[in-house]
């Protein structure tokens, strides 16, 4: 096998995609943080049990495993983010009040999560930590809508669901884990037989109820023909007066579908669940919403609401941005006039691409418009 050969779904990234994605890694930031989100960088790998202690089997499945030489303990290298600062807001912050934090860094997978996708996303994310109502979620849901428009993504569709639905439906029924990610998976691919198959022997509210659940997605009305099919189910009822609620709050012309079926993603949501689905994007952008459990594993059982997205998943369904033109001068280390005005440029904000001997004559990534000249003994930048 030839050396530069790369492992399946990984990839080097080149100059031109390199740069959009580090804008859009830049803006991302720039728009968490003027909602108060604090940056943190959590280490790429921890000891196992740390990183998958209560996040769920499908997180395990796409956790890369391996053997400390230093410890001779398990690590793991992060599949996920969103365990690692549960763990810092638990046991290195340790604030009693709100904390809001984001991140962005890349993860690993040991299979790709979609067609075509890579196995190694450069995660970004948001979690607010320590508010129990829904203004927590709305904020969240808020900030991802903001972080989509500072990356010009332009029609999105925004799908709103709830775990306690089906949990509520699910409630006094002893069902192992395997048998539950098959109900979870027949829902999720609205198969009534196989539906039925797996529920034949649950008590009849529940498997009336899940087939019901196969129904009820389309536009917000789904809500209210929920509350009526779903009317003699405990719990429900407060559900979906919030989703209602929730749905209410979004901007005009934000494009909202319901599907109650959805249980798709990572175990550790406990509530409200959104995913923004884009054009031209073979799954969905943006996955996030609440997640109250995710701290309890490491001693503080702390409120969480937040949402990721792939930026290099990103990448690909946003405009490209033009480049900014940059100035193109002469090499002459040893001119003192030239190097001072070079450096003059570049303190402007200025991309300043020096031409060494004998290649002026080749295209450069910068697509210069302007070039430094000596003129009456000055250096200037004019037109090219």
């Amino acid at each position: 096998m030839s050396a530069w050969v790369l492992p399946d779904h990984i990839a080097d990234v080149l100059p031109s995609e390199a740069r959009h994605i580090e804008e859009l890694r830049r803006g991302l930031l720039d728009t968490a943080r003027s909602y108060g989100y604090e940056l943190v960088m959590p280490p790429l790998l921890e000891y196992l049990e740390s990183l998958l202690t209560g996040s769920g089997e499908a997180v395990s499945l796409q956790t890369f495993k391996f053997v400390d030489p230093l410890s001779g303990r398990t690590l793991g290298l992060r599949a996920d983010t969103t365990q690692q600062v549960a763990r810092i807001d638990a046991h290195l912050l340790n604030r009693q009040g709100v904390t809001r934090l984001c991140y962005c860094g890349p993860v690993l997978h040991t299979t790709p999560d979609r067609p075509r996708a890579t196995r190694e996303p450069l995660q970004f994310g948001a979690e607010i930590y320590g508010h129990a109502g829904p203004e927590a979620d709305l904020e969240a849901l808020q900030l991802a809508l903001a972080c989509l428009h500072s990356a010009q993504v332009g029609h999105f569709i925004l799908d709103l669901a709830d775990v306690r639905i089906v949990r509520s439906l699910l409630a006094g029924v002893m069902v192992d884990p395997s048998e539950l990610q098959r109900v979870y998976t027949a829902l999720a691919a609205k198969d009534a037989s196989s539906l039925a198959a797996i529920t034949r022997n649950f008590p009849q509210a529940s498997r009336e109820g899940l087939q019901a659940l196969l129904q009820l997605y389309g536009d917000v009305s789904v809500l209210d023909e929920a509350e009526r099919v779903l009317a003699r189910v405990p719990g429900t009822q407060h559900v979906i007066q919030h989703l209602k609620w929730f749905a209410a709050q979004l901007p005009q012309g934000v494009q909202v579908t319901v599907d109650l079926a959805d249980m798709r993603g990572y175990d550790y949501y406990s509530g409200t669940r959104y995913t923004v689905y884009v054009p031209g994007a073979s799954d969905a952008l943006v996955r996030g919403g609440r997640y109250d459990e995710v701290g309890a594993v490491f001693g503080r059982n702390r409120p969480a609401a937040g949402f990721s997205l792939d930026v290099k998943q990103l990448v690909a369904v946003v405009p490209s941005r033009p480049l900014k033109a940059a100035v193109r001068a002469p090499w002459g280390a040893s001119d003192a006039s030239l190097a001072q005005a070079i450096a003059a440029l570049r303190a402007q904000g200025e991309t300043v691409v020096c031409v060494l001997p004998g290649h002026e004559s080749e295209v450069d990534e910068f697509h210069c418009d302007r070039e430094l000249v000596l003129r009456a003994g000055q250096w200037v930048v004019q037109a090219i």
